[in-house]
């Protein structure tokens, strides 16, 4: 595409119309927490995480400047492809790399958001917002990560915890139905990003008895954002 011309990425919530590509690179909202983001972006890069997008900079509009990561993104209503337990297990693998990959670097200096933090905190960085809007797919399976801005410090039970909330769904058929869910085994699912993930027993509990809070937080997401008209 013409590196002058902004073409409109769809998907989302809390940005919604605001993320456009320009040629090779991303451009989308800066908030106060995009230095510590591209930072870590950068970091993680360099520590050997291929799955996020590198970072350029901050534009001298204010904007985030990204470079693009070609793909396939499923948006509503998600297509048939995107709902297999291969495409859901591989986002898990992603997830796990992810937080290896944030245990090697140094983030005390950072900052992050608390909108969609883990309320017990924890050792690596979360994603906390995988939903399938912000993974890009090649060949059915997941190869990147996108938006970061809800990233915190967490624990990784609750970031998978977090991930199944939007992604088995763990939802009823009616409001499932409503994204273009297919009735799921969500049990059976849910055991999928466990075992993708290799958790033991113990994690997870941690990750069942953190579906709560991750149901929570993102109930409250919804409803602030629908309140300020987003």
């Amino acid at each position: 595409m013409d590196d002058g011309a902004e073409e409109v990425l769809y998907g989302g919530v809390a940005n919604a119309g605001a993320v456009v590509r320009r040629g090779p690179h991303v451009l989308r909202p800066s908030n106060e927490h995009s230095s510590s983001i591209l930072s870590f972006l950068g970091q993680i890069e360099a520590a050997g995480f291929d799955g996020a997008p590198s970072p350029v900079g901050l534009d001298p509009d204010g904007r985030e400047r990204l470079v693009h990561i070609p793909g396939d993104v499923a948006i509503p209503p998600y297509p048939e492809w995107v709902q297999t337990d291969d495409a859901l297990a591989s986002i898990a693998v992603l997830i796990r790399r992810l937080h290896e990959a944030s245990s090697l670097v140094d983030t005390r200096a950072m900052t992050w958001s608390t909108e969609m933090v883990d309320p017990e905190g924890g050792p690596v960085i979360c994603h906390n917002d995988v939903c399938l809007e912000n993974v890009v797919f090649r060949d059915g399976r997941a190869v990147a990560l996108l938006d970061f801005d809800f990233a915190a410090s967490g624990r990784p039970t609750y970031d998978l915890a977090a991930f199944a909330r939007m992604c088995v769904p763990i939802d009823d058929d009616v409001n499932a139905t409503k994204l273009g869910w297919a009735p799921a085994d969500r049990p059976r699912r849910l055991r999928s990003v466990c075992d993708a993930y290799g958790l033991d027993t113990g994690e997870r509990t941690d990750v069942l008895e953190s579906l709560d809070a991750a149901i929570a937080a993102g109930g409250e997401f919804v409803r602030r954002h629908v309140e300020a008209g987003e």
